[in-house]
């Protein structure tokens, strides 16, 4: 049997004999470089001012009764002004044709009505909320991505619908109620970058009751794999190398190759057992303290025999309508009868025509946030309907709430 903790502080694998103190949470340089935050090029520190546009609304109104603006969300919001990232999301055909088509399946709800675009970016699903005859579309981005999208809305004629509003949803003004959210919030394993809050601030801002929110649900899995042909690439090519034994390498290749989650692709046959729910959130009533720590239980039973290499976290999102509870007349989804319980085992999967549904998991098309593996020394050989169980925390760095903390436990 084995019992091994593993560590991640700001997303970064550590080993256990590294974990005993409380270790400033940094991006990992291979993070920071080759993708920073959901493929940035770089961090960069950010200028204190914004430069304004015509047309374009900077905040800075109320801010002494608003959550501060540390250097870390400057950096954050600095690495978004990087055309790389924006081009690299909207490529992905998955992520993009999915969220045009729940906007133009909620057009009944989008036509006339008030949109916010929280996290706007180069202003593209504001547009396709307009071309949905959309009343009027705030666009939020606190990155000066947002001096292009205004580019783009005047660009596209649209500046009497789209308003870009230059700053953070917190200090923001938007002097009337909104009928739907829309927002593109989800980061690498679901929760990594943190953006959800922001969202949260928008729905308990400025949402009516009833109003939309687009995703509704979101739901975060995770399942032990076997991937011997990526510890085969990184690992084992030391054995041999153009005819010479470079194994004493092997120790430095394990400690570059797993010392931190890895975002790769991987498929359904690297999959062990049924997938686990880690955490299941439902955008019309989750919390900002709710996303502070997540934790679960999880018990697999092996569909093989193969060796074990780590787990795999992956998520989904659906698009489904708002409904009013009769009994506090509060805003809940509309959820159906296979709605996850945090920890079930069970994979929910709606109706199609009921939910639009975009998912990141191994079996369906790839998107551009892959799935995060978190990857072991060294394979265990496990074997059929063998158990595999232990627990996960998620947890916020406490220095910078966008970097996670990964606690795992197995046996």
């Amino acid at each position: 049997m084995h019992s091994n903790p593993t560590h991640s502080n700001g997303y970064h694998h550590q080993q256990q004999q590294q974990s005993g103190g409380d270790r400033r949470p940094a991006m990992t340089h291979r993070e920071r470089v080759r993708r920073g935050p959901r493929g940035s090029s770089r961090l960069r520190e950010s200028r204190d001012g914004h430069d304004g546009a015509a047309g374009l609304r900077v905040s800075g109104q109320k801010q002494q009764q608003r959550p501060p603006c540390t250097d870390f969300d400057m950096a954050y919001f600095h690495s978004y002004a990087h055309v790389g990232i924006h081009e690299e999301m909207i490529k992905d055909r998955v992520r993009t044709d999915t969220y045009r088509a729940a906007i133009m399946q909620h057009q009944s709800s989008i036509a006339g009505k008030v949109v916010v675009d929280v996290g706007c970016g180069t202003g593209i699903l504001s547009i396709f909320c307009a071309q949905a005859g959309a009343k009027r579309v705030y666009a939020v981005d606190a990155s000066e991505i947002a001096i292009q999208a205004n580019e783009v809305v005047k660009a596209n004629n649209l500046s009497d619908t789209v308003i870009v509003l230059h700053g953070r949803v917190e200090d923001v003004e938007i002097e009337e109620e909104v009928d739907v959210i829309i927002s593109e919030w989800m980061g690498y394993m679901l929760l990594y970058e943190s953006m959800l809050g922001s969202v949260i601030i928008a729905r308990d801002r400025w949402l009516k009751p009833g109003g939309l929110i687009l995703p509704s649900t979101a739901t975060l899995y995770m399942a032990p794999v076997t991937h011997p042909d990526r510890y085969s690439d990184s690992i084992d090519f030391w054995r041999n190398v153009y005819g010479i034994d470079m194994s004493a390498i092997m120790p430095l290749a394990k400690q570059c190759a797993f010392e931190e989650p890895c975002v790769e692709t991987i498929v359904g046959e690297n999959i062990l057992t049924w997938p686990h729910v880690v955490k299941h959130v439902d955008c019309y009533t989750v919390t900002i303290s709710e996303l502070e720590s997540v934790t679960t239980r999880f018990n697999f039973k092996s569909m093989m025999r193969a060796p074990l290499h780590g787990f795999a976290f992956w998520f989904d999102v659906e698009f489904s309508g708002p409904a009013i509870s009769p009994n506090n007349n509060q805003t809940t989804s509309l959820l159906t009868d296979t709605h996850p319980v945090d920890g079930s085992q069970r994979k929910k999967r709606t109706n199609p025509n009921e939910a639009l549904v975009l998912s990141t998991a191994p079996e369906d098309p790839p998107t551009h946030w892959q799935q995060t593996l978190i990857y072991f020394y060294d394979p265990i050989e496990v074997e059929q309907d063998q158990l595999i169980e232990g627990s996960v925390t998620l947890s916020q760095s406490k220095e910078n709430p966008r970097f996670m903390n990964i606690h795992l436990e197995y046996a």
